[in-house]
């Protein structure tokens, strides 16, 4: 009897973690990790995609980073306009479409045009699906999202019994996405930290000691071949 073919996962989400100690092993200043760390998401992203990986998300700022000291979250901000004007010409060359997930307003008027741009920019491309979780906070998202629906009962263009699982779900940042097979965590910390907390619900965790700078392409097989050993249940049924 053939073996069965292992099955690659289609959504990858990633919390990019380490920068700091990435740095900080090699005396730089922090900052000098972030941009290292910028660096490698073309990297990974490519890579995921040579592999069959359809949908990657990246947790690269939450709504809990303005808490870090001024210049590091100023030094955040420029880095990533930089990343998303250079992204413009990577998602052209791979045929990328990017999309930004997260509360966007509180950002500076530049940074959210050229989200903008860049998302339509890339909009109609047939590649990977790259989305940006940018002033992301899942419970913030959670928030809004109940506020919108709240608005539309008021309104009475919605029942209060209308609302299910799918409904929130077309509420979401998220909308359009289908949810993550396997989350990928670097650095060796071991928790979510308020990272797609619904999308997650079914999702397969897989917690590496490398850090971000520091993940590659072996790194990233390593995570799709734990996803693929996992033996996968739902409701008690093996998958």
């Amino acid at each position: 009897m053939a073996e069965k073919q292992k099955q690659i996962p289609r959504h990858v989400a990633i919390i990019l973690d380490g920068n700091g100690r990435w740095a900080k092993k090699r005396f730089l200043p922090r900052n000098a990790g972030h941009a290292a760390g910028s660096k490698n998401v073309e990297k990974i992203c490519k890579a995921a995609w040579d592999m069959g990986i359809e949908y990657i998300t990246m947790y690269a700022f939450s709504t809990e980073n303005w808490s870090r000291p001024k210049e590091e979250v100023d030094a955040l901000m420029k880095l990533l306009y930089q990343y998303l004007s250079d992204c413009l010409n990577t998602s052209k060359k791979n045929n990328m479409q990017v999309k930004v997930i997260g509360d966007i307003s509180r950002l500076k008027p530049d940074l959210q045009e050229k989200i903008r741009e860049l998302e339509e920019f890339s909009a109609q491309n047939t590649g990977l699906h790259f989305q940006v979780a940018l002033n992301y906070g899942s419970r913030d998202e959670i928030v809004r999202s109940v506020r919108k629906i709240a608005e539309e009962v008021k309104a009475g263009s919605l029942l209060p019994q209308e609302i299910d699982e799918e409904l929130i779900c077309g509420y979401l940042d998220t909308k359009g996405i289908p949810d993550p097979d396997l989350l990928i965590r670097t650095s060796g910390e071991q928790r979510l930290s308020n990272y797609l907390l619904w999308q997650l619900a079914y999702t397969e965790f897989y917690f590496t000691e490398v850090l971000w700078p520091d993940f590659d392409k072996a790194e990233l097989e390593k995570a799709v071949q734990f996803y693929q050993n996992r033996d996968r249940r739902f409701g008690g049924v093996r998958q």
